[in-house]
């Protein structure tokens, strides 16, 4: 992409965001939006990821920080022993048994971030569809270099994400209970 292009992206990009009401805003209508203003379609494979780190950048940038506690105080509703570890060491370390560093995000040929890889085939990404937020979880394949998507898996939007997540503590007995009539 020339400089010239992305620099007129980032700067749309930006003034769209600066404008947008973030509770109602979401990456594809960002896009969309930019799109219609330049006359490209930043949906397309080689402006998707540029678009959706501008969006990204500006988000962290305005993340409000959380106030440092007094001295000597703990912060209001949590109990840390002082031997446990603090959840942001235990996200650390769950990125670094992940193989990847901290604070980077790894993207797949669509733009798709990809949230964990469950083997060599196999993935959990979360992807705009329609401007609908996703969690894929699905097979991939590789053809001329490129690792493309199957049509074995699935994609469950927000509500469905949620309705499963609800249930994984189930999931969990009921296999313990399968695994332990087998033994």
């Amino acid at each position: 992409m020339e400089p010239e292009t992305r620099s007129r992206i980032e700067e749309t990009v930006l003034e769209i965001l600066k404008s947008a009401d973030m509770d109602n805003m979401t990456e594809f209508k960002v896009r969309k939006m930019a799109s219609d203003k330049l006359g490209i379609n930043l949906s397309a494979p080689e402006y998707k990821p540029f678009v959706r780190q501008v969006v990204e950048t500006f988000l962290q940038s305005t993340e409000e920080p959380e106030p440092e506690p007094e001295p000597g105080r703990k912060k209001a509703n949590t109990q840390v022993a002082e031997n446990e570890p603090k959840e942001e060491e235990e996200e650390e370390e769950v990125e670094e048994d992940r193989g990847k560093s901290v604070g980077v995000k790894e993207y797949d040929d669509d733009g798709d971030l990809i949230i964990c890889r469950l083997s060599d085939k196999r993935r959990v990404t979360i992807q705009d569809f329609r401007g609908k937020t996703l969690v894929s979880i699905r097979e991939f394949y590789r053809k001329d270099g490129k690792e493309l998507p199957s049509s074995k898996g699935i994609s469950l939007t927000a509500e469905q994400w949620s309705a499963f997540k609800k249930n994984v503590p189930a999931i969990e007995d009921s296999i313990l209970k399968m695994e332990s009539r087998l033994m």
